[in-house]
């Protein structure tokens, strides 16, 4: 399964994550957020990263100009768009996109692209995610049935089997989840977020 851990800050955090089985690595590029990193860091960061992991930028309402030039300067290999953009920024983007949404809508599945992986989180509008607080499970099973998805959204090491058994993700998106504080990851959460998914996989 594709996991996504977010919100990284340390290139310790990032290896543990790694060593574990991380698919990709979430660095967050609005200034607002509490795990958010300067573009020079996060490239230090990417720096570390085996070839096999992708380096990914969450962006919030930003102009493709700007988009474009972090993702070129850090080395992103996929860029995560978390606010109001709509699909026609797409045209304007170099990189792959991820779009998250929170109000799933019967039109949801339809108004981005397929080449657009949909990541589905809480719909909360002041910290635009890394709340905790969950997505609507109901409303992404449903989704995940129309094409594939990423969950993110108060996903813990706990529930994160309750998730992937309801939702049927085609992968998860953590954060807060596996944290001490916002962009200081836990050790110990992060191995029991990937043992239960294992569990999950064999069970």
């Amino acid at each position: 399964m594709f996991v996504k851990i977010c919100g990284i800050t340390r290139a310790a955090d990032a290896a543990v994550a790694v060593t574990h089985g991380a698919s990709a690595i979430g660095f967050i590029f609005w200034a607002k957020s509490r795990r958010y990193v300067e573009p020079e860091q996060a490239r230090a960061i990417v720096r570390t990263l085996p070839p096999f992991v992708t380096p990914v930028g969450v962006f919030v309402n930003e102009s493709a100009d700007a988009i474009n030039a972090v993702a070129a300067q850090v080395g992103l290999g996929a860029v995560q768009l978390h606010g109001d953009e709509t699909p026609e920024l797409l045209a304007a983007l170099v990189s792959p996109v991820v779009k998250a949404v929170g109000r799933i809508d019967a039109d949801t599945a339809r108004r981005w692209p397929s080449r657009v992986r949909l990541l589905v989180d809480a719909d909360e509008r002041v910290h635009r995610g890394g709340t905790g607080i969950k997505a609507d499970w109901a409303a992404a099973a449903v989704l995940a049935r129309q094409r594939p998805i990423v969950l993110a959204g108060g996903i813990t090491p706990e529930n994160v089997g309750d998730a992937v058994l309801t939702v049927q993700p085609f992968g998860i998106d953590v954060s807060s989840g596996v944290e001490d504080a916002p962009g200081i990851k836990n050790p110990e959460k992060l191995r029991a977020l990937f043992e239960a998914l294992r569990g999950v996989v064999r069970s």
